[in-house]
């Protein structure tokens, strides 16, 4: 079997199949984890858990389960039963949950076996995984898949880090921003961060419950399609007739673009229309514009109650002022302190505000227009989906630089609008770069509540374009 190919639908019919058993897929992945000890990919790895519940599948006469015995990996801000959920950040290195998140029930009771929890950006507050407080390597930072001087992105770092290494070949991140689909475009993986409300958001810390989910993670579009089926229940998708599908296109998602991301972006635009995809050039005036009254107002006075709240659940008796006290990245810390402890926001001119009024004003005002201008702009275009690059960079270097303010703004500048309007958004690996030889995205973004349409056109799409080959280092 080639394990660098291996993907979580292949996996499952080799299981049911006979051709393979639980516990040699498990004892792999959790060698090729040991192994990529330097990319930092985990906080926990769980190996007496791990084998002992890929022996209980592989002694079980019912193999029809639809992940049964098949290794993935949990990012370390989801609860999980008797591992312990740091969410990236000291204070909470030894809460031990004594339940699984009902994301992470659905999964194990679909026969998934949870190999580790996967290291993120601090408390989830960033793009890069450049992140202090944890590494299993020589340098702190989660690393890029194909090239360990890189970022792997944030904040799901770990989980698309270890896909792109082809450890395992799905699992779970969050995303309140970007956080599923900024690491899973530079590790050469496949995404879907769903509409606000389609997972349920219990037993994970939280940033903001306006704008978290929890969202699959996996080596193709068919693969994040059977985590999400598993999770959200429903039929099998069938992939799309491309010939049937409209996309419009924003030009100014297409500024500030790196030369091999540009390529390879508008390489993939003419793949999809030579394969009967009618794509379109729209206008969405004033996008950035409410998108910036929504983005930092909502989820930085939103972070202070829903951490409170998840503190008093995880009963550690931790108070957000000593959380924020042990934190270790000094971009979060900069954060904590200046503006989610004191509840502030910088206005116009610079200075520090009380957060309330623009908080009242970006939830009660420019969200709802943000998300009237989406839905307008689908229905006006008659359109399934609208196609970017995830981001507009290759990876970069992974240094306390990377978790700049600048950086963040950079990696999220696509990724940021469809968050804060809560619709739907699908990542998909279309080729490794033509000087960097890294990998680069595309994203479709589609009407809410339109999830299983994009999936379908994703796993049409996933022939269109392909695998990316696996790194050098698997």
């Amino acid at each position: 079997m080639d394990f660098d190919q291996l993907t979580l639908t292949q996996a499952v019919a080799d299981l049911r199949a006979g051709k393979i058993t639980s516990t040699a897929l498990t004892t792999e992945a959790l060698a090729r984890a040991t192994a990529n000890a330097d990319l930092n990919a985990f906080v926990t790895l769980d190996e007496a858990g791990a084998l002992k519940a890929a022996a209980a599948f592989d002694a079980n006469d019912n193999k029809d389960k639809p992940l049964g015995g098949v290794p993935i990996v949990i990012k370390d801000n989801i609860e999980v039963a008797g591992l312990p959920c740091s969410a990236g950040t000291p204070a909470l290195k030894h809460y031990v949950p004594r339940g699984d998140a009902p994301v992470v029930a659905k999964l194990r009771a679909a026969g998934a076996v949870i190999i580790g929890k996967t290291s993120m950006h601090e408390l989830a507050f960033g793009i890069s995984g450049y992140n202090t407080a944890f590494k299993t390597g020589a340098e702190f930072g989660v690393r890029n898949a194909y090239d360990r001087a890189l970022i792997a992105g944030g904040s799901s770092s770990g989980t698309g880090t270890a896909i792109g290494a082809r450890i395992v070949a799905g699992g779970l991140g969050t995303d309140t921003g970007g956080s599923v689909r900024v690491p899973a475009a530079l590790n050469g993986c496949a995404s879907l961060r769903p509409t606000i409300g389609r997972y349920p958001q219990d037993g994970i810390a939280p940033l903001s419950h306006t704008r978290d989910t929890a969202g699959p993670m996996a080596a193709t579009i068919a693969d994040v399609a059977l985590l999400d089926r598993v999770i959200t229940g429903g039929d099998t998708i069938a992939p799309a007739d491309l010939n049937q599908v409209r996309i419009g296109i924003v030009k100014a998602t297409l500024t500030n673009l790196d030369a091999d991301t540009d390529a390879a972006f508008q390489a993939a635009v003419s793949k999809m229309k030579a394969q009967g995809v009618t794509v379109i050039e729209i206008e969405m005036p004033l996008l950035a514009e409410l998108n910036g009254q929504v983005s930092f107002p909502v989820v930085l006075y939103e972070a202070y109650d829903d951490m409170v709240a998840y503190l008093r659940h995880t009963g550690t008796g931790l108070s957000i002022v000593a959380l924020a006290a042990e934190i270790s990245s000094a971009d979060v810390k900069g954060t904590y302190d200046g503006l989610v402890i004191p509840r502030k926001l910088p206005a116009p001119d610079g200075t520090l505000v009380d957060a309330k009024p623009i908080y009242d004003a970006a939830i009660n005002t420019a969200r709802p227009a943000l998300q009237a201008l989406y839905s307008r702009t689908f229905a006006d275009n008659r359109l399934d989906a609208i196609a970017f690059p995830t981001t507009l960079r290759v990876a970069i270097a992974s240094n306390p630089d990377s978790s700049s303010l600048e950086n963040f703004a950079l990696f999220i500048q696509n990724t940021d609008p469809g968050s804060n309007a809560g619709i739907p958004g699908i990542q998909i690996p279309i080729a490794l770069g033509t000087r960097s030889k890294l990998p680069i995205g595309l994203e479709l973004d589609g009407p809410a509540g339109s999830d299983r349409r994009l999936l379908a056109i994703g796993m049409a799409l996933d022939a269109v374009f392909g695998r990316l080959p696996p790194p050098r280092h698997s």
